[in-house]
């Protein structure tokens, strides 16, 4: 038995609650943008994740027209800073809705570090931090996708291991459904098995 829901006879809200609950969990943006007129923003988006490797390019959707949008329209770059466990309060509270005008970096203490090839800012202690101009954007209803090109990335050292981010090292915070977050919880590593591989496994499998 399931529960059928049709999204032409439910309101917007119920099933942004529904595809928020079942798509999970979501990496989570944190994007960090200046105004024309100098205000840094900084601001969590979890609808995220890569577009294209070559060239590198990602993407991340703001639902209704959001300052960090604005800007991005406006400056052509943003910075898109990793979100770690450890900052998850100051990471939700980037979230509220301050007036446009107020920086979330001074209202919220989050401290700042300089980007190499854009104008917004770091988040000092983010462990990873993707530097990006605009590439293009594609509007879908209530909400815009932004796709931006990474020209820069710069990775803690202790993040680090044999030259890879070590995943428990950087320690993700993902976004559930509600106001439900998710934590790191482990790995599990399996090899993809190619067609000729499985072809002579087959072959060779008792009859």
């Amino acid at each position: 038995m399931r529960i059928d829901y049709d999204p032409a006879q439910c309101d917007r809200d119920t099933f942004y609650r529904l595809l928020t609950a079942t798509v999970v969990p979501r990496p989570i943006a944190w994007v960090s943008t200046t105004s024309a007129e100098g205000t840094d923003n900084l601001a969590p988006h979890s609808f995220f994740t890569i577009s294209c490797v070559s060239p590198p390019i990602v993407q991340f959707t703001s639902v209704g027209r959001k300052d960090s949008l604005r800007n991005i329209e406006d400056t052509g770059a943003f910075v898109v800073n990793f979100a770690p466990e450890p900052l998850f309060e100051q990471i939700n509270a980037t979230a509220t809705d301050f007036p446009r005008g107020i920086s979330e970096f001074d209202a919220v203490g989050v401290a700042r570090e300089a980007s190499l090839r854009v104008k917004p800012p770091r988040v000092a202690a983010s462990p990873v931090a993707l530097e990006c101009e605009l590439h293009s954007t594609v509007r879908l209803g209530d909400s815009t996708v932004v796709f931006g090109r990474v020209v820069h990335a710069a990775i803690r050292e202790e993040a680090v291991v044999d030259g890879h981010p070590e995943v428990t090292r950087l320690a993700p915070l993902t976004r559930l459904g509600k106001n439900e977050w998710g934590t790191f919880g482990g790995v599990r590593e399996i090899a993809r098995v190619p067609y000729k591989q499985w072809q002579e496994d087959e072959e060779d499998a008792p009859r």
